[in-house]
């Protein structure tokens, strides 16, 4: 596994797990809210995808799925990260995954994030199998 993490595109990754940071800039700030619930976080969370679909299919990652499940990954430590730092300055209290008790809102943050990642990568695996074998 160590391996096959070392190569990876982690430029890719942190890449892709950065841009998606846009979901949560929009919820903290309240745009998330100003455009309408829920077909704006449908859309962006549809929008994200969409890019990181493209993004190993056209960049031809060899591990797709593995690929989309580190972006996951980082784009939910950022995110975290990023809660942690403005909703005190926003909200004046800590909100987000980091309020939980136990750090379970860690926990699943990273763990759906994942999953989500894991889900574009299969659909990225997937389309990958079908064009090698289409020629």
């Amino acid at each position: 596994m160590k391996t096959r993490l070392a190569q990876l595109s982690w430029p890719l990754i942190i890449a892709l797990g950065v841009f998606a940071l846009i979901r949560p800039l929009f919820s903290i700030t309240g745009l998330m809210d100003e455009l309408g619930k829920p077909v704006t976080p449908i859309l962006m969370t549809v929008g994200i995808s969409v890019v990181w679909l493209a993004a190993v299919l056209l960049g031809r990652a060899r591990e797709p799925v593995l690929t989309l499940v580190c972006v996951g990954l980082v784009y939910g430590s950022a995110a975290i990260v990023l809660s942690a730092i403005l909703s005190p300055m926003l909200h004046g209290q800590l909100e987000g995954p980091l309020a939980t008790p136990g750090g379970i809102g860690v926990v699943m943050t990273l763990l759906v994030n994942a999953a989500w990642g894991g889900a574009v990568g299969l659909l990225a695996a997937g389309i990958g199998a079908t064009r090698h074998r289409a020629g």
